[in-house]
């Protein structure tokens, strides 16, 4: 009996153990079938992120060379450009006439010129009051009448003694006297001329007259005032209505500037620009500024204001240079610069100094060799670093 119960008791056992077995093996296999799946899940989404990625990248890589503009560049090369000095200075009459009382003077009866009024030489420019004057002019007249008249009953007497010679009424002596008689008063004409011709000089130079042809640049004087030696300068004139500029100038650039060198005047506050040449430049340099002086000979304009300010260009010769045009050229806090495109076609900033400006474009004058190309439009909306396709021109030379 107890031998049986034993029996089922280890059957029971065996039988629990071979259904726990089975359940681990069960278990085992579910959790490799799950890593399997999740290890071929992992493999599936790596490859497909892989795959977009690779063809994000090249439809990036497509739009990005798709989108990069078209850029007008220039190459400049170098051309012969004209080497022009700026300066700036005043206005001046050239040769400059002040004018003023030449005789004794007296009071003011009329001013006939105003200030820019054309006159020519010996014009009379105003008229000192003569009253007194004509009438000692008078006086002296009247005793040039009285002295000739003397004169001539001088004459007639000692003719009158030569007829009576030949009869033995009148001696020598008596002759010689007549004679003497008839030279003096012949001398106190002339002396009485003279005196005439004296007063009527001083008169004539009463009025006050213009030494040679120009224009009249001020008026000092008007009617009813006393003029006299001390009264000073009562007109100013610019003989032939030539003018200068003083144009003020470093040392440097004085020393590339030639007599006879061409330049161009503009008067500030006007467009007019006026033809002239250096006829003459400062021997001195002022030890304070470093500038010398240069006189440019400009002829009569309306625009031209002695006095007044100017700025002139003056043409000192020819370099070689890069002619960019102005379009090309901006200005930032740190000067002037170009956008160049490299040879990866990437925009690069140039800084450059710019030369002269002229008609065809502005030279540069440090900064370009000339080979590179430089952006010639829109270089306003380009940044260093941008992609771009460069399109070349031709440079307007």
């Amino acid at each position: 009996m107890n031998y049986e119960r034993k029996v089922d008791v280890m059957d029971s056992l065996a039988g629990t153990q071979s259904f726990y077995e089975d359940a681990d093996n069960s278990r085992r296999k579910r959790t490799f079938l799950i890593v399997a799946l999740v290890l071929i899940a992992l493999a599936l989404v790596a490859t497909w992120y892989a795959f977009t990625q690779s063809k994000g990248a090249a439809d990036v890589e497509g739009q990005g060379a798709a989108a990069m503009p078209n850029v007008t560049v220039v190459i400049p090369g170098r051309v012969s450009v004209e080497a022009a000095i700026s300066a700036n200075g005043t206005i001046a009459a050239r040769r400059e006439m002040p004018v003023g009382v030449a005789g004794e003077g007296g009071q003011v009866v009329r001013v006939l010129v105003e200030p820019g009024q054309w006159v020519g030489a010996g014009q009379t420019l105003a008229v000192i009051d003569r009253s007194v004057q004509a009438q000692q002019a008078a006086s002296l007249a009247a005793s040039i009448r009285v002295a000739q008249a003397d004169a001539n009953l001088a004459q007639a007497e000692l003719e009158r003694a030569q007829a009576l010679v030949g009869r033995g009424f009148i001696s020598k002596a008596d002759m010689d006297r007549k004679r003497a008689t008839r030279d003096a008063a012949n001398a106190r004409v002339r002396v009485a001329q003279a005196q005439y011709g004296e007063a009527t000089a001083r008169n004539n130079r009463l009025n006050i007259v213009a030494p040679a042809a120009g224009l009249i640049l001020t008026r000092q004087v008007e009617p009813g005032q006393i003029v006299g030696a001390g009264s000073g300068i009562l007109f100013r004139m610019a003989r032939g209505g030539e003018m200068e500029m003083l144009a003020q100038m470093a040392e440097a650039d004085l020393a590339r500037v030639q007599i006879g060198t061409r330049a161009t005047v503009t008067p500030v506050g006007t467009t007019t620009q006026i033809a002239g040449q250096v006829w003459q430049k400062s021997p001195v340099i002022n030890m304070d500024t470093r500038q010398g002086t240069v006189r440019i000979a400009v002829p009569y304009s309306d625009a031209l204001r002695p006095g007044g300010f100017a700025d002139a260009r003056l043409i000192a010769g020819t370099a070689e240079a890069p002619l960019l045009p102005e379009s090309a050229v901006q200005s930032g806090p740190e000067g002037n610069y170009v956008l160049i495109v490299d040879g990866k076609n990437m925009i690069k900033r140039q800084p450059v100094k710019v030369g002269e400006v002229t008609d065809n474009g502005v030279s540069i004058a440090s900064g370009l060799t000339g080979n590179e190309r430089v952006v010639a439009l829109a270089g306003a909306f380009l940044n260093p670093g941008d992609k771009v396709k460069p399109v070349v021109q031709k440079s307007s030379q």
